[in-house]
């Protein structure tokens, strides 16, 4: 495989996690019996421009079907930090009726259903039907199709430019990353701001946060990487923002390579901080596969501890992370019983690869347990208050990423 930005052989190994199913392929008990698809899950560095990406063994149309089980209301915790945003960007931008903002993979409306309350017009493009519905359920107007140039030049075709585009969590998420930037820029007005949120690779690679790497992932992203990106496609980072979610994320924000606003002195330091720390350089990747070794090992000896023991382990978050730390550990259901989630969409279904079943947060209150351990590791503040709180349940709670951690 080529890099999917600068076309250099990929040689570096960042991590090899063996053979997966999709991470939000969650099953039905009629599928169970019906075998199951795995891919090789595996990570490379192109050591010419040091962009980390998975190899591909899928293509983004296999991974984002119609029943795409991944619905951003869910947690309380993301829907706040949209309505945060929201508010301070529409501030900062001096935002109005006579405005356009396009969101990029809207989800369920979760981010847009704030922008129709302050009466800026706006829409989403989201190719999964199953959140699509949801979002055009809430009045946020909706495209159910993947974004690209030729899209966004019919787009540009129709009058429709931006003068906010927000893609929170989709930059990692497409094959195609050159145009799709290139796209970005086709529906961007002169003076027009993109801002883009994803994980940080230098949060990943500080943390062993390899449950981050999963199908759906194409790209793990330094902002050296993204300045690069953006610069090849005519546009140009001009500030960015350290933000805590998914265990340590950027927000950048972009306009066009020739717009007169001037680049703040956070993008330096963060571009200097990747350079110090060594992303730009082979040795700083050598370790990656050894220390999820040892995460995972610790996982595993402390579940067959537990097992031994007669004691019972559930977990709470039917998270795609979550599915690639079991699947890379080979844990079944003898290890951990069942799996509890507030999605309505994925309960009743099955964890993809383990086939864990999922079920309501309620079936908690049976108590039948005795640990819980938290998969979506980066809402476990969220998770454990609504344990405690609202099912009253004093019980031990644990993660597993970057270590063993109880609560």
């Amino acid at each position: 495989m080529l890099c999917r930005h600068c076309d250099s052989i990929l040689e570096l190994d960042l991590i090899d996690l063996g053979s997966a199913p999709l991470s939000n392929g969650y099953l039905t008990k009629e599928q169970l019996s019906q075998g199951e698809i795995n891919y090789p899950l595996r990570v490379k560095v192109c050591e010419s421009c040091y962009l980390v990406q998975t190899l591909d063994f899928v293509t983004s149309t296999d991974v984002f079907t119609s029943n795409y089980h991944y619905f951003s209301s869910t947690s309380t915790t993301w829907v706040s930090h949209a309505l945060n945003f929201t508010e301070q960007i529409t501030k900062d931008l001096g935002l109005n009726s006579d405005s356009l903002v396009i969101e990029i993979a809207s989800n369920d409306g979760y981010l847009l259903q704030h922008f129709n309350k302050l009466g800026i017009p706006n829409f989403g493009i989201e190719p999964t039907k199953s959140t699509t519905e949801t979002a055009r359920e809430k009045g946020v107007k909706t495209l159910e199709e993947f974004f690209s140039l030729e899209l966004a030049r019919n787009l540009a075709s129709q009058g429709d430019y931006a003068d906010l585009i927000i893609g929170n969590n989709v930059y990692a998420h497409v094959p195609d990353i050159n145009d799709f930037t290139r796209g970005m820029k086709e529906v961007l007005k002169p003076n027009g701001t993109i801002v883009l949120e994803f994980p940080h690779l230098l949060q990943m690679m500080k943390e062993n946060l390899f449950d981050t790497i999963y199908h759906e992932h194409f790209s793990y992203l330094s902002l050296n990487v993204v300045t690069n990106i953006f610069k090849a496609a005519g546009l140009k980072v001009w500030d960015v923002e350290k933000i805590s979610t998914h265990g340590g994320s950027l927000r950048v924000y972009g306009c066009h390579l020739n717009s007169e606003i001037t680049e703040t002195n956070r993008v330096n330091d963060l571009v200097n901080e990747e350079i110090i720390a060594g992303l730009l350089n082979p040795k700083a990747y050598a370790r990656f596969q050894d220390e999820s070794i040892r995460i995972k090992n610790n996982l595993q000896k402390l579940l067959i501890a537990k097992y031994e023991e007669g004691k019972k382990i559930v977990a709470y978050g039917a998270a795609a992370k979550g599915n690639t730390l079991l699947n890379f550990a080979g844990v079944k259901k003898d290890l951990i019983a069942y799996v509890v989630d507030a999605s309505i969409a994925k309960q009743g279904l099955y964890l993809p690869g383990s086939h864990i079943p999922v079920y309501s947060p309620t079936r908690l209150a049976e108590r039948d347990f005795e640990s819980i351990l938290i998969l979506p590791w980066n809402l476990s503040s969220e998770i454990t208050k609504v344990i405690r709180q609202q099912y009253k349940i004093d019980t031990n709670i644990f993660t597993a990423v970057p270590a063993i951690k109880f609560y």
